[in-house]
């Protein structure tokens, strides 16, 4: 076996999130330190990918604030992720939907998947 893959198992924090895919809506509870104090932060928005695999596994996120679309990139296996909420599943037919950056309004919703 590789000795990378070895020492990413013994180091790295297992936590358990639900299981979400691009398309769904989130919110992220992630830890903010601000000099000696620290809160939680919610980052609420659509997930657009998720990549890579094992404790290097990213995905991202992006939502609207104001007229201005903010991404940003979590690292699954961070310790400053507190919690992950699933708020809506999303439909759609890609892995990776960046076609979302260059849309606006209306055309920008994403259809909730029905159970």
């Amino acid at each position: 076996m590789d000795l990378m893959k070895v020492v990413a198992e013994k180091v790295a924090q297992k936590k358990e999130y639900p299981d979400f895919k691009a398309g769904d809506t989130i919110t992220v509870y992630y830890k903010i330190k601000e000099g000696n104090k620290e809160r939680i932060q919610q980052f609420r928005g659509v997930v657009i990918q998720r990549r890579g695999s094992g404790h290097t596994e990213t995905f991202t996120v992006r939502k609207m604030s104001g007229n201005i679309g903010v991404e940003r990139i979590f690292p699954i296996s961070s310790p400053f992720i507190e919690n992950i909420e699933i708020n809506k599943r999303g439909k759609v037919r890609r892995a990776r939907i960046f076609y979302l950056r260059g849309l606006r309004g209306k055309k920008a919703r994403i259809k909730e998947k029905k159970f």
